[in-house]
């Protein structure tokens, strides 16, 4: 009995049959990201607005929501209320005062013990109050725009010398593609973006980029061996070689992921939330954002092939 070709087990199906309505769909969605970022922006946390943060301990478990109306009604808008650590540990995150005097601050903390001793029987105790001034929030702004911006430059050129010119713009365009797609729900939903978020959104770049590369380092082998295919065939056939491989890591991932939108309480939530949809159009962008632009810019097996060295024999047959 003869051996099993590996090949034949191999899925064959036709990704980039669908490529132009995948790329309209990628248009609108990230245009409707956009249009939101510019018309709604990003419901900023505390870490970046500046604010003050408050931890308070509790007799017993208190209710968050009460919590949450009684500073409302003494004059906070919009106040994060959460547990930490144990059910009787809550962290209050307030925005920012328009003066940052000792007087406001004192004004600011008489009215903070007031909404939390509406219900004196729970007896809550103040550990930590600080102020997170608009300067510090400022700082972190600037800082997470330089670090995307080098961390787009440092991945255009990575995948510029390890493969081509036009896997490197189809790669960036993917990532760009993740991190407009994420932005924009957060912006549409206005969920708080704080720097949980942000690292999910960082970590995503990197999650999206591996897959991409696993995509384009099939291609390119490929492009080697499989001498009477057209480009659109080459990966084609690479994409479902890898499909294993991406949607086994990605299902994986997103579960982990799920478990901590759902489970992992207020602090996490944001955090796994980013991931999920992170993870869902990450795959997606490496199949039908990076290859489909690298394909669109005519890249062929030429490019792939090694040159030859002066006085080779070509043996193949």
């Amino acid at each position: 009995m003869s051996a099993q070709n590996p090949a034949a087990r191999t899925l064959n199906i036709d990704f980039m049959k669908w490529r132009g309505v995948a790329v309209i769909a990628s248009l609108v969605l990230s245009l409707l990201a956009i249009i939101s970022l510019g018309w709604h922006g990003l419901n900023f946390a505390v870490d970046f607005t500046g604010g003050t943060v408050i931890e308070a301990k509790y007799a017993d478990a208190p209710d968050l929501n009460e919590i949450r109306s009684n500073l409302e009604e003494v004059g906070f808008t919009s106040p994060t209320v959460q547990n930490f650590g144990t059910t009787r540990d809550v962290l209050i995150r307030l925005a920012p005062l328009d003066k940052e005097s000792g007087e406001a601050g004192n004004a600011l903390r008489e009215k903070v013990v007031e909404a939390l001793n509406k219900d004196p029987a729970l007896k809550p105790e103040i550990h930590r109050m600080e102020f997170v001034g608009p300067q510090v929030g400022d700082d972190l702004v600037e800082g997470s725009v330089i670090a995307l911006i080098a961390s787009a430059f440092f991945i255009v050129l990575y995948v510029a010398w390890r493969f081509e010119y036009r896997f490197a713009l189809g790669a960036i365009l993917a990532t760009l593609h993740d991190i407009t797609m994420i932005l924009g729900f957060f912006s549409l939903l206005q969920l708080d973006f704080d720097l949980t978020v942000f690292a999910a959104v960082l970590t995503i770049m990197g999650y999206s980029l591996n897959d991409t590369i696993v995509v384009f380092d099939r291609i390119r082998e490929n492009f080697r061996k499989i001498r009477r295919a057209d480009a659109l065939d080459v990966i084609n056939i690479s994409i479902n070689e890898t499909l294993g491989r991406t949607l086994m890591t990605s299902f994986l991932t997103f579960l982990t992921a799920v478990a901590m939108a759902i489970w992992g309480g207020d602090v996490l939530h944001n955090f796994g939330l980013a991931l999920v949809v992170g993870i869902f159009v990450g795959t997606y962008s490496s199949i039908y954002v990076a290859t489909a632009l690298a394909y669109k810019l005519g890249i062929s097996r030429a490019d792939m092939l090694v040159p030859e060295k002066e006085g080779a024999t070509d043996v193949s047959p």
